[in-house]
């Protein structure tokens, strides 16, 4: 369904949860190397010196990694709409309107993936509505939508600023 003056598909198609999932995994194993590498440079030496078992850097890399995926999701989120895992999966966040989600939108969606997620996902499955946001997307009023990729480029107009 297409709005004729505006050229813009008002059918907004929901992304699954499996394909959130998995842009979740991408983004995760990204960042987790990154985080992995930046932690190990940083703290590895100390971490042998001062803690044979482990314990240590496990408990010190919770919140630094949680605090990179925030920082991770909010710029490219806000931004793109996209994070890397969304963009190979080709999803995307908007607002409740189909527009580019707000700063505000984003900052609270994005802390529930990064401090909160197993919490914000049950409950989000349990109180679900017909929009498939998990308990942070609906504070926040976004949607993680499939970007429907047209195979009519007839219609796509180029112009020069």
């Amino acid at each position: 369904m297409s709005d004729s003056n505006s050229g813009i598909d008002s059918k907004i198609i929901l992304a699954k949860w499996t394909d959130r999932f998995l842009a979740w995994l991408i983004d995760f194993i990204v960042v987790s190397s990154i985080s992995t590498s930046i932690i190990f440079l940083s703290f590895g030496t100390l971490y042998y010196e001062f803690d044979e078992g482990g314990l240590w850097a496990e408990n010190t890399q919770y919140i630094p990694t949680s605090i990179l995926f925030f920082v991770y999701w909010v710029i490219l989120e806000y931004k793109t709409g996209q994070t890397i895992g969304k963009k190979i999966l080709n999803l995307k966040v908007i607002n409740i309107s189909g527009n580019s989600p707000s700063l505000k939108g984003v900052i609270i969606s994005s802390f529930g993936k990064a401090f909160l997620l197993p919490i914000d996902v049950l409950l989000g499955w349990i109180l679900t509505n017909e929009k498939r946001q998990r308990v942070f997307n609906k504070l926040g009023d976004t949607l993680v939508i499939k970007i429907k990729i047209s195979d009519d480029k007839s219609d796509i107009s180029y112009s020069k600023d």
